[in-house]
């Protein structure tokens, strides 16, 4: 890519009428190229009956790295390329792609986004309305010291080979695996009002697992690592305790395997930061998304209870404020700007208990009587159709700055959940069940001993009002999910949930073990 002078950029955008922001616009990076195919498009679009119309050029690389036990698995390095127009005609939409990013390519796929548009506007039953945005002409890419694209694909080996050598070396483990994903997207978007928008986004997910089985009996167990992918550079990975957390992620495995199984019955439970992450994925990120709430999306596990005739009743008890936040620092889905051109922020979907916003895109806003958008449109690739998706969506800490230790001690008669395991959620987002990685038992104020097979049960509104206490601002985590699915055709989204730990109380322990052997 080449960096333009800052007269040839306004030369190359007058077509556009973007000069007077563009005079403004620092560290642009684009080529002239990507511009006279912007300037194409919209002068397509908008020739060929468009009200509304825009386009995203879209750069995505993955690299992923597999080992397990002493050799490398697997090696990936693909990249995709293209551009994806967006049209309003009559109130409806219409979308076409391609991988060829040129001046004659623009113009057909405008003139195709067109006619589709118009075909759909026959048979829609609510006109889509874009919520006001401002036009933004801006540049925004991952706080990043260390480019991870850059460094050996032979270190990377080497570090994961030196990960599954600390697993091994622990008596009792069988085998073990180790992996390392690094992604980048670059998109350039432009629209029909004069937003020019250049993002670039690093993502890194390192993970590795330990897996001990019973000389006699053939049960096995596995021991993830509590580290989570972040988007950083490489010192994201220099900073993480990677290879110095080997040993004890194995001891756990071996000490699992040995532990005695859970009773089930009512307990309190406290979610280490570690486990509580994924809780709310599921339960408060994915319910709170409006096309599921009203009926527009039901894949990837359905639609959700939080109605609209929800809003202002009570989610969750008077301690928990459940916020979504694209801004937050590291997270998955942080970004300037979402695929609609808007820019990011951060709002409350739970405040105090009480559920008092959804998260939206410019199209979904006036659903709900609002004058803009949250921000939250996306799409994964330049061939995929931008549409609501995730934020990152964290839980607030507590007043009090408590340790996990604290409370832990505060506790009679518990459990105590570290790392992310199975789970399941029915198709309303309501009912659900969780499992972990390490399950300890809670008595007087003291961890007692270890458990495995423990899994907990409850409904969303029973569980969220349950919570009676919090950790404070220096005990939050983050926990992310590198691959979250939606849509028809699926497309991922990668996002996380900060949280602190947290108290649940009464809540219904299943033994996971025998669930399985009733099954």
């Amino acid at each position: 890519m080449k960096s333009l002078s800052r007269r040839s950029l306004l030369q190359a955008t007058a077509a556009l009428a973007l000069a007077p922001a563009l005079a403004h616009a620092r560290g642009l990076v684009t080529d002239s190229t990507y511009l006279n195919v912007i300037s194409a498009v919209l002068a397509a679009a908008k020739k060929a009956g468009a009200s509304y119309a825009d386009l995203r050029i879209h750069r995505r690389r993955e690299e992923g790295v597999w080992v397990r036990d002493d050799h490398v698995e697997g090696l990936h390095d693909a990249e995709r390329f293209g551009v994806g127009v967006r049209v309003l005609v009559d109130g409806a939409w219409g979308f076409a792609s391609s991988p060829l990013v040129a001046v004659k390519e623009g113009q057909r796929l405008a003139l195709v986004a067109c006619e589709l548009a118009k075909a759909n506007a026959a048979v829609v039953t609510r006109k889509i309305a874009l919520a006001p945005n401002p036009v933004h002409v801006d540049v925004w890419q991952t706080a990043l010291f260390k480019d991870p694209f850059k460094i050996p694909v032979a270190d990377k080996a080497e570090l994961l080979l030196a990960v599954c050598s600390k697993l091994r070396a622990v008596k009792g483990i069988n085998f073990c695996e180790a992996s390392l994903s690094t992604r980048l997207e670059w998109k350039l978007f432009a629209n029909s009002e004069g937003a020019l928008i250049e993002q670039s986004q690093t993502r890194l997910g390192p993970d590795y697992s330990a897996t001990a089985i019973h000389p006699t009996t053939g049960e096995f167990v596995s021991r993830g690592w509590d580290g989570q992918p972040a988007q950083a550079g490489w010192e994201h990975l220099e900073n993480s305790h990677f290879l110095e957390d080997a040993t004890q992620v194995a001891e756990d495995a071996v000490q699992k395997l040995n532990s005695p199984s859970v009773q089930p019955g009512k307990k309190d439970l406290i979610l280490d930061a570690s486990n509580l992450w994924l809780t709310i994925h599921e339960s408060v990120g994915h319910p709170t998304e409006l096309d599921r709430a009203l009926g527009y999306e039901a894949n990837m596990a359905g639609t959700s209870f939080a109605t609209p005739d929800t809003l202002g009743t009570q989610y969750a008890s008077p301690l928990v404020t459940l916020f979504a936040d694209k801004t937050m620092p590291g997270g998955l889905a942080t970004c300037g700007y979402d695929d609609d051109g808007v820019r990011t922020q951060r709002w409350n979907l739970v405040e105090k208990g009480k559920f008092v916003a959804y998260q939206t895109t410019r199209d979904q806003a006036g659903w709900l009587g609002e004058q803009a958008s949250r921000g939250c449109s996306y799409a994964m690739d330049h061939d995929s159709v931008p549409f609501q998706r995730m934020p990152n969506v964290s839980l607030a800490p507590g007043e009090k700055d408590l340790s996990v230790q604290e409370l832990i001690k505060a506790t009679d008669d518990g459990i105590y959940v570290v790392g992310t395991g199975s789970w399941s959620i029915d198709h309303q987002r309501y009912n659900f069940q969780f499992t972990g990685q390490m399950f300890y038992e809670v008595k007087k104020g003291k961890l007692t001993r270890s458990l495995k097979d423990v899994g907990y049960q409850s409904n969303t509104p029973a569980f969220w009002k349950s919570c009676d206490l919090l950790g404070g601002p220096s005990s939050v985590r983050m926990g992310s999910a590198f691959d979250d699915g939606k849509g028809e055709p699926m497309q991922s989204n990668a996002v996380s949930h900060a949280c602190p730990p947290a108290r649940f109380r009464g809540v219904s322990i299943i033994n996971s073990a025998a669930k399985k052997e009733g099954a």
